[in-house]
């Protein structure tokens, strides 16, 4: 996310632009739509949990409840988006890998029915590697937050 910073809000983006911004697809796909997007700076995204969600069928059958590893993935999700529509790289096949994950905590648990509200912002920009902080909200009640790095690379050759 080099070059000069933009400050114009982009958004709202629906779930096919989402899915041009990244591979994910059904069932790992945790993006719905973003509400807002900052170049280079913020984003905002929507996850509404669902009951039909796969993971519930296990975790847990009698009190459903979003693994907190699935949050934390939504919110790298939500940077991933920040990070191609910033450089536009949109159906370019690059990827976002994770490097690290720092801090996560989790405040309030996910059940079905939720709008998960997931708010990341840029803290450092390297080039194609960048630091960020996420936070997913309930309403206004915090659900998780962490710090995490990512790295926009090519696919692996075959």
């Amino acid at each position: 996310m080099t070059g000069e910073v933009e400050t114009t809000a982009l958004g709202p983006m629906d779930v096919r632009r989402v899915m041009a911004a990244l591979p994910h697809r059904y069932p790992m796909l945790l993006i719905d739509r973003v509400v807002s997007l900052v170049p280079n700076q913020s984003i905002h995204a929507i996850k509404a949990v669902s009951v039909n969600e796969p993971f519930f069928q296990g975790h847990f059958p009698t009190r459903p409840i979003m693994p907190g590893v699935l949050i934390v993935e939504a919110m790298a999700q939500a940077a991933g988006v920040l990070a191609v529509e910033s450089m536009q790289l949109a159906d370019t096949g690059k990827l976002v890998y994770f490097m690290s994950i720092d801090g996560a905590k989790f405040r309030s648990p996910v059940e079905p029915g939720c709008l998960l509200d997931l708010h990341v912002e840029v803290t450092q920009n390297r080039g194609a590697i960048c630091k960020f902080s996420g936070k997913a909200m309930i309403g206004d009640k915090l659900a998780a937050e962490a710090q995490f790095v990512a790295m926009i690379a090519d696919p692996p050759k075959d």
